[in-house]
């Protein structure tokens, strides 16, 4: 009888261990997933919130935005996400908070996790020279005089070839069609190189393989400048996986993270979802965009219709649109150690490393990115209220982003509009609001 009370025993604490197990392991799935709850059950208040929205309120009020999306969520938690103004100015139509905007070089940082997911696999090292898998970029030459009057130009060997991770962190020397120098935006556009968003009929390959023989504008390596390097990294995907950009970034990324609202196109489902696009006239109120009245990229008509398009030019440096919640998932993954959804798109070292500052070192340039991100310093964390190791960025219609591993937090803030005066003014008294909230530091 004893041993069979034992035997019993063992089973009732073989069978509590093993449902405290699945507890913990549902738990866990659970925390992977970004959820609505309370402020105050992750430390902060919900009075402090509130006044983020006289905040954005008063740009709408003055007509110096049409309306904004903002989401804040903490240790997986989403404690705030809101719409404010409108859609439509004329109409007065209401802006959703589930409306899907062209989050232009917000498309950066999924195109650099897809190139972590390739070198995870081991297709490629960071320090490989680019041309060993886009021959385009071999014999790389740097600009050294320009005529401005033809666009002609000479040029001397680069000191050494591109690597991929100089085009992670944006010091290959590749410049920026429309947005860039002077002599950038002459040499392009003599070569037909897009901004990212202006044709969606363009042959990608074409277009990379012509940037790939135009001069660069400093030596690999020795500068940060923001250029078309992440147009290229796309293209790197493209070539090595075998697939589109877009079904690397569905089938890879998107699905398994449940982003149901992220494409380049939009299938005719969503279309009516797609926020107005807005500028600004010269008393910097806002106003819809018409004909060429946007500066970015040749076109305005363009910028407003080109998610509606039916593309093949898959820009990995410009071309998404999506919604507030897939973003914040997006960064919710990386905070969690790659995980999301119960899926481990990335390891936790790997992570580290893709948020990690890797241009230190540089003498000229900024001194903060990673291999994706902008990075916040420890002089910068002593001055703002982020953490140091907070990363983000943002698009130029008016959207931001960033993700505070130190504090749990992840902050979007979306607005349609190019150009902004009012951008990063709206944009840093959003995040001042989110961190005056909270009233509990850390976990």
């Amino acid at each position: 009888m004893h041993l069979i009370s034992c035997a019993f025993r063992n089973k009732l604490l073989f069978a509590a261990a093993a449902f405290s197990v699945f507890l913990s392991a549902s738990c866990l799935l659970s925390a992977q997933q970004l959820q609505t709850a309370e402020p105050e059950s992750v430390g902060m208040s919900s009075e402090r919130l509130k006044r983020i929205d006289r905040v954005i309120d008063s740009y709408v009020q003055k007509e110096q935005v049409a309306g904004a999306i903002v989401l804040v969520a903490r240790h997986g938690k989403v404690v705030y996400h809101k719409a404010y103004g409108y859609d439509d100015l004329d109409s007065k139509t209401p802006l959703k908070k589930d409306a899907i905007v062209r989050i232009a070089s917000q498309t950066k940082a999924i195109t650099s996790a897809a190139v972590m997911m390739l070198y995870e696999e081991g297709y490629f090292l960071l320090d490989d020279p680019v041309s060993k898998y886009l021959p385009a970029f071999s014999n790389a030459q740097v600009l050294e005089t320009f005529n401005a009057a033809d666009s002609t130009y000479t040029t001397r060997p680069a000191k050494r070839e591109i690597s991929i991770r100089d085009l992670l962190t944006h010091t290959s020397g590749i410049g920026y069609a429309v947005i860039g120098s002077k002599e950038a935006n002459a040499i392009y556009a003599k070569n037909n190189i897009l901004v990212g968003i202006e044709n969606p009929d363009a042959s990608l390959s074409e277009v990379m393989d012509r940037l790939g023989r135009l001069p660069l504008f400093h030596d690999p390596g020795t500068q940060y400048l923001y250029g078309l390097n992440t147009d290229v990294l796309g293209y790197l995907v493209e070539t090595v996986s075998g697939k589109t950009l877009a079904a690397f970034f569905s089938e890879r990324i998107f699905t398994p993270a449940n982003m149901k609202d992220s494409y380049f196109y939009l299938p005719e489902s969503k279309q009516s979802r797609l926020a107005t696009l807005y500028t600004e006239n010269g008393d910097k109120k806002t106003i819809k965009v018409a004909g060429n009245s946007a500066p970015i990229g040749r076109d305005g008509n363009m910028l407003e219709n080109y998610p509606r398009k039916k593309g093949r030019y898959y820009s990995g440096g410009a071309g998404l649109s999506s919604t507030a919640f897939d973003y914040a998932i997006f960064l919710q993954m990386l905070l969690n150690g790659g995980i999301y959804n119960g899926k481990q798109l990335l390891s936790p070292t790997t992570v580290r490393l893709f948020t990690s500052n890797q241009i230190a070192g540089l003498k000229e340039g900024k001194n903060n990115f990673s291999l994706g991100f902008g990075i916040t310093t420890a002089e910068q964390a002593a001055r703002f209220p982020m953490s140091e190791g907070t990363f983000d960025w943002g698009g130029a219609f008016g959207t931001q982003y960033w993700a505070d591993p130190a504090e749990g937090i992840v902050g979007v803030i979306l607005t349609q509009k190019q150009p902004s005066s009012w951008g990063g003014e709206i944009s840093a008294k959003f995040k001042a609001g989110v961190y005056q909230a909270i009233v509990k530091m850390k976990k």
